[in-house]
């Protein structure tokens, strides 16, 4: 006879655990509450559809923190082995400039859903929309629309905590809590972060990119483009530092980064570049030499004396690591993911609450991170598969 498992919530951690689970073993069904699935799946890609990243897998792991959490989940279920599952329900990828994956081009986010729904409706697995999880009883069956439903594996792939009008909205984790499992309070991520511009600036310079830079943030750097905004700093030159802004945030109530504005450069070049220059001031220096922006050579401006600004060696070391602090991250909802809920230490390896057998958790439920560029959608997909594969493996 088969066995009942219950799947609450319906996003990318769902799908691929339903598509991977064995209905010869179980009879699988899929509770969503809102009146179609994978709303948050859908709002993601309207910013560019980031499927995975294609850099090899030793490397992809290191960029979740904590990194050897999902190392199992990853090598399992690969940035490659995602790509030709995709290819499999007709789903073609490339590999952008970037190094991200994409669907082939003309391919919508929503036919992406359409032909993963496809696939779990010709294998039988039954999906319920307008179903809300809500409690246990007291045999820990879930209780979904005021109704016991009686299941021997229940699987929560609920979401974290931003985009709530997604349906992702973290109310869950009281439920969680109350039931003796260990939560952690949600926090922004992968989002927008607070800076106190001089007003002369911001106003010359709001929806400004910074191209091509290098931030460096404790013991993280990464590289890319920033854009300046009224609140602050966005984009994926800083989402990526995420976990190391958040650090200093709690320890010291800022955070202080160091922006390389020619990370293609040495120190030494761009001493040499500004030393021989044969343009008659600095500021055209900077501009013709260096090809730095006016945002870039404005900010140079209002944090530097006039004399530091013509001093060659001062401006070169502010070239190279340019002071921004910090004062706060952008609103919880705001955010492109968040981390907290469920703590690691309540989950075993293969994600089964240790206060409630056979109740696993999978997902942006989970209190891990990642940045923005197909990781998140990523480890989505590998924990999926992984719980699938060790669920069909279960006497």
């Amino acid at each position: 006879m088969k066995k009942q498992i219950a799947i609450i919530g319906g996003g990318p951690s769902a799908y691929l655990l339903a598509a991977f689970l064995d209905t010869e073993k179980f009879t699988i069904t899929l509770y969503e509450k809102n009146k179609t699935s994978g709303r948050k799946f859908l709002v993601a890609g309207k910013g560019g559809f980031n499927l995975t990243h294609s850099e090899p897998i030793n490397q992809l792991i290191k960029r979740y923190t904590p990194d050897h959490f999902l190392d199992a989940a990853l090598r399992n279920f690969t940035n490659t082995d995602f790509r030709n599952w995709l290819n499999h329900i007709g789903i073609s990828t490339y590999i952008g400039s970037s190094k991200r994956v994409y669907p082939k081009e003309g391919i919508k986010p929503i036919a992406v859903q359409k032909a993963i729904l496809k696939h779990l409706e010709e294998k039988g697995i039954i999906i319920k929309y307008d179903h809300t999880f809500s409690d246990w009883d007291g045999a820990n069956n879930p209780i979904i629309n005021n109704k016991t439903i009686p299941t021997d594996y229940t699987v929560f792939c609920l979401g974290g905590g931003s985009w709530k009008v997604t349906g992702s909205d973290g109310n869950w984790r009281d439920t969680f809590s109350k039931k003796g499992v260990q939560t952690k309070p949600f926090q922004p991520s992968n989002c927008a972060y607070q800076i106190d511009w001089k007003p002369d600036f911001i106003k010359k310079h709001e929806g400004t990119p910074l191209k091509n830079i290098a931030v460096s943030c404790n013991n993280g750097m990464q590289k890319g483009e920033a854009v300046i905004t009224t609140f602050g700093l966005e984009g994926n030159a800083i989402y990526g530092l995420s976990p190391q802004i958040r650090e200093q945030l709690q320890k010291d109530s800022k955070a202080h980064l160091l922006i390389d504005f020619k990370p293609s450069l040495t120190l030494e070049n761009i001493h040499s570049k500004i030393k021989l220059s044969t343009y008659r001031n600095t500021t055209e220096t900077l501009k013709k030499e260096l090809k730095l922006s006016a945002a870039q050579i404005d900010l140079l401006k209002t944090h530097l004396t006039k004399a530091s600004y013509l001093n060659t060696e001062s401006l070169t070391k502010n070239i190279k690591q340019f002071p921004l602090e910090i004062i706060n991250t952008a609103a919880l909802d705001e955010a492109i993911s968040t981390v907290g809920g469920i703590d690691l230490k309540a989950i075993s390896n293969h994600f089964e609450l240790a206060a409630l057998p056979h109740q696993y958790c999978i997902g942006e439920m989970l209190d891990w991170d990642a940045p923005t560029g197909g990781y998140l959608l990523q480890a989505c997909a590998s924990t999926g598969v992984y719980l699938a594969k060790h669920l069909n493996n279960t006497d």
